[in-house]
């Protein structure tokens, strides 16, 4: 037999009324509120450093190719090794080129003694001039003369010419670096000019990095830079992350800002120089750059005092009145494992940085000044020397046991209900 249950309008009004009533944060009766550590926070000038992906390149590289043709005869350095400028690295056969520098040198000396000849035959005829010779005789010499000194500078570029390539049968490394592996063996035939490289001399220190910064990005800065919400630096310079994680220890120096937009990418390419002392970057490495664009005023918020929702957005709790709120804030990155926060808060809020466990819009709180160790961790505010000793003074125990170190944040025990906990319950950190 089902049993009937008949509902008056009274009683489901009151029930509507109940669930529609707003949940109001309160301690359970009996229960004190709840203890939490608050920070003042404080408008301050923030660095603003933006973190962009960067490549290594060689500040200078070269491919060593020949400028005349020949047997190579000898390999005369050693791969991997550092070079100057100016060393020795291939020997090319110079049989020919010693016979090349001969002519030209015999072809000066003809050259010379030709003009000897020509000044001589000019000088007669110009003094014969009106007594057995005539006006064009001593044109005539006169042209042969110069023709004769002509020869001689000719011949002497001819000279020049020789001694050079005979001098470019010794192949020399045009700057100062590392060079790999030789391309080429003891007896091959290489050309002048030719497209294949003997070799590579790459310049590591020091060295370039190529960092891309998104335009989206760069508008961004150039906004708040108008809006005066940024200060830039005198100087730009940047600090490198390597793959593994370690950070690197030079400070590069900008050489040159990007001036156009890569159209694969959207990116601008900005270069910095490190210095290279031990080589630890090489060209082609993907590298983390850190560069330091200037200030900006903001708070900065610890990233443990707030947490994003599913959304995304950026909240923190903070107290007004002796109850807490829930603020939504606007970042703009971090900065040493604190959000700089632009807007959300003001200056002099107490914003809740311990004890965040089981807060609720509008409960009550009782608020303990805390500061942050180096480590970030929250500490309490050591009171005054002369407070301190009053307190231990007056609370030190009968008996020679030592007191406990009483913890940063107390929180109340709650009491132990004889059925089911309270629903409203505060979380025990």
């Amino acid at each position: 037999m089902m049993r009937e249950f008949s509902l008056n309008a009274g009683t489901v009004m009151a029930a509507a009324m109940f669930l529609t009533q707003p949940a109001v944060a309160q301690a359970p009766e009996g229960m004190p509120p709840k203890q939490v550590g608050v920070v003042e926070v404080a408008l301050q000038d923030v660095p603003r450093i933006v973190t962009l992906p960067g490549r290594a390149v060689a500040a200078n590289s070269t491919d060593i190719r020949p400028r005349v043709g020949g047997i190579v005869t000898d390999i005369l350095y050693q791969p991997g090794k550092p070079i100057d400028a100016g060393t020795p690295m291939f020997k090319i056969d110079d049989t020919t080129y010693q016979a090349n520098l001969a002519s030209a040198e015999a072809q000066v000396a003809s050259a010379e003694a030709q003009v000897t000849q020509a000044e001589s035959a000019y000088s007669r005829t110009e003094q014969l001039l009106g007594s057995g010779t005539t006006q064009a005789q001593v044109e005539t010499a006169r042209a042969t003369l110069d023709q004769a000194r002509a020869a001689v500078q000719s011949a002497a570029a001819a000279l020049t010419l020789a001694r050079a390539e005979l001098g470019w049968t010794t192949v020399t490394s045009p700057i100062a670096g590392i060079a790999t592996v030789s391309e080429t063996s003891v007896g091959d035939l290489v050309t002048a000019g030719q497209a294949d490289a003997m070799a590579t001399v790459i310049q590591l220190d020091p060295i370039e990095v190529d960092m891309y910064e998104p335009a989206a990005r760069f508008l961004s800065l150039l906004d708040d830079i108008g809006a005066g919400n940024l200060r830039l630096n005198d100087e730009l310079n940047a600090k490198l992350t390597l793959e593994d994680g370690q950070t690197y220890q030079a400070v590069g120096e900008l050489v040159a800002p990007g001036v156009t937009v890569s159209t694969s990418t959207g990116s601008i390419d900005t270069r910095f120089r490190f210095d290279n002392p031990n080589n630890l970057l090489l060209p082609g490495m993907f590298l983390r750059g850190q560069v330091e664009l200037g200030v900006t005023p903001a708070f900065l918020v610890s990233q443990s005092a707030a947490v994003r929702d599913k959304i995304g957005n950026l909240s923190a709790w903070v107290v007004e009145d002796g109850k807490v709120s829930q603020r939504r804030l606007t970042e703009d990155g971090t900065y040493q494992n604190q959000w700089i926060v632009t807007d959300g808060i003001e200056e002099g809020d107490m914003l809740v940085v311990d004890g965040l466990a089981g807060l609720a819009e509008g409960a009550e709180v009782v608020t303990v000044p805390v500061t942050f160790d180096e480590n970030g961790v929250v500490r309490d505010i050591a009171p005054p020397a002369d407070a301190a000793t009053q307190d231990g003074a007056a609370a030190a125990p009968a008996s020679d046991e030592p007191a406990s170190e009483a913890p940063a944040t107390t929180e109340p025990a709650p009491a132990e209900p004889a059925g089911d906990a309270p629903a409203d319950a505060p979380a025990t950190e």
